[in-house]
């Protein structure tokens, strides 16, 4: 079974295709296409902005297309960045920049009130419309200074609860075991399943 990975972000391809490892499915990314499709997340929240992905692809290649749409919710910031996460520095930011505008606007909150969480969905949408969502979340907190060289986005500065290290800091598989998109994609693995028998 083939299902396109509806995402160009190198970092969540990577994580979906260790923590979905099922045999029987082919994972297609932009990579592999000639052509990729504009898609346009006007959505207001993740869910819909993950089933916008998922269908669009979905549509345009006539194949299960699944989508995860993610974020940092900030409990000082009132749930900022949110679905705003990859933008949150700017429409041309990178992680750098989106990392250092966090830690700015928090550089007045103390220890006690630095508490975040990450949060995905994934949608797993067929050709037809039909769509299976899921949803993940990993509470913790935000560090004053980034930390660790592994994974990406707001990694370095997201200390997950109960450890004393960033999700930059976590091996691979220590990351998946407990973040957002891995606990959005275990919850979605049987229906993935049930579609590929």
């Amino acid at each position: 079974m083939r299902v396109v990975l509806a995402t160009k972000n190198a970092g969540k391809i990577a994580e979906i295709k260790a923590i979905l490892d099922l045999p029987g499915v082919v994972w297609l990314t932009y990579e592999d296409q000639p052509e990729w499709p504009e898609v346009i997340e006007n959505g207001s929240t993740f869910l819909a902005n993950a089933t916008i992905k998922a269908k669009t692809l979905a549509d345009h290649f006539n194949l299960p297309a699944l989508a995860d749409d993610s974020g940092l919710e900030v409990e000082a910031l009132d749930g900022r960045p949110g679905i705003h996460s990859a933008r949150f520095a700017g429409p041309d930011a990178v992680d750098a920049d989106n990392v250092a505008k966090l830690l700015f606007e928090l550089r007045d909150a103390p220890e006690g009130n630095r508490g975040a969480q990450f949060a995905s969905v994934v949608v797993l949408a067929m050709p037809g419309g039909r769509t299976v969502s899921a949803t993940g979340a990993c509470p913790g907190n935000i560090t004053t200074a980034a930390r660790g060289e592994g994974g990406f986005g707001y990694d370095p500065v997201f200390m997950p609860l109960g450890y004393e290290k960033t999700m930059a800091e976590l091996t691979a598989a220590e990351k998946n075991s407990l973040s957002h998109r891995g606990r959005a994609l275990r919850r979605l693995r049987p229906a993935l399943e049930a579609e590929i028998k």
